[in-house]
C-alpha cells in the first residue's frame, strides 16, 4: 500500500462492508465515489443529490454519457430501474430522512464527533455541496478519509480548527489505519487495518479514544 490510490481503494473497500442491504446510500466526493465498485449493486440504491436514484459505476469509458454525472460532476452509469428527479426533490429526500446512509470525506473529525469538510480559511476548495443537508438528514454518517494530511498532520483531532459542517455528530470513521465508532459520545477504535499496529494509530491520532477491540480488518 504505497500510493495514494492504494490507500483510497483500501478505505473504499472497507467502507463498502458497512452498507446495509437495500439501503438508499449517498456517496460524497472523493474516496466515497470509489465505494460503488465494491458494493453489491443488486442490494443497494445509490443516490446523488443532483437528482438520481440508481447510480452505478461507469465500468467502461465507451459508455460515458456527458449528461449523466454525479454531484461531483464525475461520469456515472445507471442501474436498471434508475430514476431521475429535480435537485429540489433530491434534497427533500435527504432532509426528510429517506437516505439511510451517507459516506463523506473530511478535512478533520474531532473527538466529539464533529466534522469539518467544507471550508479552509484563506483557501478555495469545492465547497459544502450537500454535506450540511446529509449530516442533518441521513440516518447514518460514515466518514472515509486518509488518517493524516499530506503534511503528516492528524485528521482525527481534539477539536476541529476548521469551520464545522454541522452540529450533527458522525457515526463511524474509516481510514487506512483503523475503523472508529462513536459510542455514547466517545470515540472508540474497533478495528485495525491489515498490518497496522496500535502504536501506529496512537502516533498518528491527536484525538483521545478508547480501544473497544472488535477485530483486525481483512
Amino acid at each position: 500500500m504505497n500510493t495514494l490510490k492504494d490507500v483510497q481503494e483500501l478505505i473504499a473497500q472497507r467502507a463498502a462492508q458497512e452498507i446495509t442491504p437495500f439501503a438508499t446510500v449517498n456517496l460524497g466526493i472523493g474516496i466515497p465515489t470509489l465505494i460503488a465498485k465494491y458494493a453489491d449493486s443488486d442490494k443497494v440504491f445509490f443516490h446523488t443529490e443532483n437528482g438520481m436514484l440508481g447510480v452505478g459505476e461507469l465500468k467502461h469509458p465507451s459508455n460515458f454519457d456527458p449528461g449523466l454525472v454525479n454531484a461531483g460532476k464525475l461520469p456515472v452509469a445507471e442501474e436498471t430501474g434508475a430514476s431521475y428527479f429535480h435537485s429540489a426533490d433530491s434534497f427533500a429526500m435527504i432532509r426528510g430522512g429517506h437516505v439511510e446512509m451517507a459516506f463523506l470525506g473530511a478535512l478533520q473529525v474531532d473527538e466529539s464527533g464533529f466534522i469539518a469538510n467544507w471550508a479552509v480559511p484563506g483557501k478555495n476548495i469545492m465547497g459544502v455541496g450537500g454535506a450540511m443537508d446529509l449530516l442533518s438528514g441521513a440516518k447514518k454518517i460514515i466518514i472515509t478519509t486518509n488518517h493524516c494530511t499530506k503534511n503528516g498532520e492528524p485528521k482525527l483531532v481534539k477539536s476541529c480548527t476548521y469551520p464545522i459542517t454541522s452540529t450533527r455528530k458522525v457515526n463511524t470513521i474509516i481510514t487506512e489505519l483503523a475503523v472508529f465508532e462513536f459510542v455514547n459520545d466517545r470515540l472508540k477504535l474497533i478495528e485495525l487495518m491489515p498490518g497496522v499496529t496500535l502504536e501506529e494509530v496512537a502516533r498518528n491520532t491527536e484525538a483521545d479514544y478508547e480501544i473497544n477491540w472488535r477485530k483486525e480488518s481483512k
